[in-house]
């Protein structure tokens, strides 16, 4: 299908299955209209000073936070009543704050201005010049959020920016671009287009870097797309992070921690717990009250705004996660508790899921399952654990549950993961500007997402190197006298 052909989109509406939500693909013409016009006006933005970029950012914070409620309404209905759908407002606002109050320093120390070491008659200086355009492509999971967390840093380092949100959950697009249309200055450089793969691959030629959340079969194809035209890609896609669950751990903090890294938002984020690794001598006990803990949490089928968990996004991601549980029965697996998902009121929805007797040889021990299940397995010592934990092709984020935090960091140390959480799970967002990290496997590639340095990816460094002594004469130099002034090798 051409990109060049009107195509209206529907919306499946995760509450109800019914489609509530249509919009028109951005065609070819579109997209490339726009690009253009970003183009144009990220050469004032980039000019201004950053003090000047830094004071337009402000203003679309508080714009956010003037606007929460109806982002929060929108971005639930998105995906159904997720709880961070309710503050993702806020989140964004709190990043672009604190971005604003970092990123003067953080420049500056990357900022190179001194002699040369090989010739000190030689100054060099640094300057960091912006990718004029760049793309965000973004998942249907915390829709807001993962459609800013790479386009925040971009705008602030000079880039314009063209979104292409997920098709599945579009709906928080006309509040958020609403608070931008309140600062002028940004609509000139941020702008929206909507549409499915297609549309992506078009705004893929149109930019000048890409930055994807999602699965790894579509990286693979964002990656390929921008190898073709040598862009520059910052992918970050699928994960199967496991928490490794030590003989002495407290068992109560234990299940807490597990129980909400493996579940919260339906297991529908990117780092949650998909595989539970626990030492046989507490194994019963921690399975016991894991089911327990499990059997406590409610579904919003009633209410979004109440319960714990909601329904799944995207209605063929219940189809993948029912058929690894039918895989994993079929090979021995036990369900304990929860089971299947299940069609409540047209949506689709799955109570918290804790499976025993599991192995490697199961789907749901190997592939991303992305839904609310807790397969539980047991191991003998800690070599085990961690050649388990480490036996994936996936490295995004991993946990290690202890005693004490002296037991579980030489664990930590050991696992292949771009961040671990120590006696917790869930603690990604810990990391924001404070550390960036890189997945292991293929998880994704580039330069990191979190930590100062992640603005850097938007950036090129230049030298300007200045001579400061007389130029070399090429007719002061010749061969033979280089030959006779070298060192004798007999």
């Amino acid at each position: 299908m051409s990109v060049a052909e009107a195509r209206t989109l529907s919306v499946r509406n995760p509450r109800t299955g019914a489609v509530d939500f249509t919009f028109e693909a951005a065609s070819a013409a579109e997209i490339q209209a726009k690009a253009q016009a970003l183009r144009q006006a990220q050469k004032g933005w980039s000019a201004r000073p950053l003090s000047e970029r830094i004071e337009v950012m402000r203003r679309w914070s508080a714009s956010l936070k003037r606007h929460a409620a109806e982002i929060g309404a929108a971005d639930g209905a998105d995906t159904g009543g997720c709880h961070t759908s309710q503050f993702t407002a806020f989140i964004n606002a709190a990043s672009i704050d604190g971005w604003c109050d970092d990123v003067t320093d953080i420049l500056e120390r990357n900022l190179v201005d001194g002699r040369s070491l090989v010739m000190p008659e030689v100054e060099i200086r640094s300057q960091l010049v912006p990718y004029p355009l760049v793309g965000v492509i973004s998942p249907w999971n915390a829709p807001m959020m993962l459609s800013l967390i790479d386009a925040i840093p971009a705008l602030l380092a000079g880039s314009a920016i063209l979104l292409k949100p997920s098709e599945v959950s579009p709906r928080f697009v006309a509040p958020l671009m609403k608070t931008v249309r309140e600062v002028p200055e940004l609509a000139a450089v941020f702008d929206v287009v909507l549409g499915d793969g297609v549309t992506g691959q078009e705004v893929i030629s149109n930019v000048d870097l890409i930055c994807f959340t999602g699965s790894v079969a579509t990286g693979r194809k964002v990656a390929e797309a921008c190898g073709r035209r040598l862009i520059p890609a910052f992918l970050e896609l699928g994960g199967k992070d496991p928490v490794i669950v030590t003989a002495t751990a407290d068992i109560d903090r234990a299940t807490t921690s597990v129980l909400r890294g493996g579940v919260y938002a339906t297991g529908q984020v990117c780092y949650s717990i998909e595989r539970v690794y626990v030492h046989e001598s507490i194994h019963d006990e921690f399975v016991a009250e894991l089911v327990r803990k499990a059997e406590e949490v409610m579904l919003n089928d009633q209410d979004p705004l109440n319960g714990h968990i909601g329904p799944f996004i995207f209605a063929p991601q219940a189809e993948i996660v029912a058929r690894h549980l039918d895989d994993a029965v079929t090979r021995g697996a036990r369900i304990l508790t929860g089971g299947k998902p299940m069609e409540i009121g047209g949506g689709q929805y799955m109570r918290p899921t804790v499976l025993t007797d599991v192995n490697h040889d199961m789907l749901i021990m190997r592939e991303e399952t992305f839904g609310p299940t807790l397969p539980v397995m047991k191991y003998r010592d800690i070599e085990e654990a961690i050649e388990l934990a480490n036996d994936t092709i996936y490295g995004l984020n991993a946990a290690v549950i202890a005693g004490s935090e002296e037991e579980a960091l030489p664990i930590a140390e050991r696992l292949n993961a771009g961040g671990v959480s120590i006696q917790d799970t869930f603690l990604t967002f810990a990391k924001l500007r404070k550390i960036g990290t890189h997945s292991f496997g293929v998880s994704g590639i580039g330069g990191s997402r979190t930590g100062p340095e992640s603005i850097m990816r938007f950036l090129r460094r230049k030298a300007l190197m200045t001579n400061h002594g007389a130029p070399a004469s090429i007719t002061q130099s010749r061969p033979a006298d280089v030959a006779a002034a070298a060192p004798s090798t007999r």
